[in-house]
């Protein structure tokens, strides 16, 4: 699949919104201490990865009902579903000058029926040319993702028997019909109904 920037140029993915706020302290901070115990952008970006997949828990996997949306909320409370956690990575990879994206899957269950779209990043390396998609969303029996430059290991890749779709749009920012579910949700209950199935 062929992905298509929303936005020429790099930069408008280095750019701090109210989502991916990488100049938020906590973000610096934990930026900063990632930098220190890697050496260069592969590396850190990797550290970045596994730090968001491994010690931010998946709400729907902990039961936590709490919905943050900030990057900086993210990271603080430790908890977020895969929108909020690609946040965050965004965030951190920005924070680092790493052009990050922010991508989405229409996912279906196993019935066939449709879920909330699924939430996840494509990041830009120094000396690639081409965007590479990782998900962060967290492992759990029958899901392994992976940080990866070879091949992607993503959550769920996409069943086109259940009408899955891989949109290949590279979004600078949240898309809003997401944001808008994830500001406006009183808790995780609600914001499943709240998100786009289809964007």
């Amino acid at each position: 699949m062929e992905l298509i920037q929303q936005v020429p140029g790099n930069s408008a993915y280095l750019a701090a919104d109210e989502a991916i706020d990488h100049g938020h302290p906590l973000v610096r901070k934990t930026a900063a201490r990632l930098r220190d115990a890697t050496d260069g952008a592969y590396a850190y970006a990797a550290a970045a990865f596994d730090l968001v997949r491994d010690t931010i828990t998946h709400s729907a996997d902990s039961g936590d009902m709490r919905v943050p949306w900030r990057a900086s909320d993210v990271l603080a409370t430790r908890n977020g579903i895969c929108h909020t956690k690609s946040h965050a990575l965004a965030a951190l990879l920005r924070a680092e000058g790493i052009p990050a994206a922010l991508c989405y899957q229409r996912l279906a269950d196993d019935n066939g029926d449709p879920g909330p779209v699924h939430g996840l990043i494509a990041l830009r390396l120094p000396g690639r040319n081409r965007w590479d998609r990782q998900d962060p969303r967290g492992n759990r029996p029958g899901v392994d993702t992976r940080f990866s430059l070879d091949e992607e290991r993503l959550a769920w890749p996409v069943r086109p028997e259940f009408d899955e779709v891989d949109y290949p749009v590279l979004y600078a920012a949240p898309h809003p019909l997401v944001l808008h579910g994830l500001r406006t949700a009183a808790d995780r209950v609600r914001l499943w109904r709240m998100l786009p199935v289809a964007l």
